[in-house]
């Protein structure tokens, strides 16, 4: 089951690709309504569910969320694992950007694969916030190069070498994560939900301040009420 979540996230990021190949004057207007709305899901599902989840499994779980902030700053600002949302960041789409990039996947994969270790409801709602968190990376990846000069080619090429590294990541970690105790597993939750809230803050939500669009912060909103809705629908 994680595998096929972890592939439809994969062809998620695809469909961001192959958006921008197709009407890119539409996705580069939009995408910011996209991240935002992945912020919100991120966040709700933070707060909500990881953090509560891990706390039942672990005392500790504070500390792991900070721990799960810290190592996704290090890698983002040390490993540049994940290019700024900007044309003129194009000069830094070269060989560490693919292996920071793939590295960045197989880490969504992981994350997958601690959820539903976890629970099945919350292996669900993680894939749905990484769902709408790899969909803008796919467009905006993909406007980055091809603003740059990048072939069609070569856009889709390389997005689907660094998608398909979230399944990796996901059967990386059924093996990792498996038949661990109630105590490690709640650790690896709160990393979790610290590398959501450092991803929703740092990175998702200052895309806002580029927009002029007042909807886009709306969509903040939206994106939390539908982590919450999903919340309530799937349940545990």
């Amino acid at each position: 089951m994680q595998i096929i979540y972890s592939l439809i996230a994969a062809g998620v990021a695809m469909i961001g690709a192959l958006t921008v190949l197709a009407f890119h004057e539409w996705s580069e207007r939009n995408s910011f309504l996209i991240i935002n709305f992945a912020a919100g899901m991120m966040l709700a599902l933070a707060f909500t569910h990881l953090i509560p989840e891990s706390s039942d499994l672990n005392p500790n779980t504070m500390t792991y969320v900070l721990l799960g902030f810290l190592i996704m700053f290090f890698l983002q600002f040390f490993v540049l694992f994940h290019p700024c949302h900007d044309h003129e960041c194009s000069k830094h789409m070269d060989a560490v950007s693919i292996a920071g990039l793939s590295l960045h996947s197989v880490i969504d994969g992981l994350m997958i694969a601690v959820g539903f270790e976890a629970a099945s409801g919350v292996g669900i709602l993680t894939t749905l916030a990484i769902l709408f968190h790899k969909l803008p990376d796919g467009i905006t990846i993909s406007g980055i190069l091809l603003h740059s000069g990048a072939t069609k080619k070569k856009i889709f090429n390389f997005s689907l070498l660094t998608a398909c590294f979230t399944p990796v990541g996901t059967i990386i970690g059924m093996f990792l994560f498996k038949d661990v105790s109630k105590s490690m597993l709640g650790s690896f939750l709160g990393v979790t939900a610290g590398s959501f809230i450092f991803l929703a803050a740092s990175d998702l939500i200052p895309e806002t301040h580029k927009s002029k669009n007042k909807a886009t912060s709306l969509m903040l909103f939206v994106g939390v009420l539908v982590s919450l809705a999903a919340k309530h629908i799937i349940g545990h």
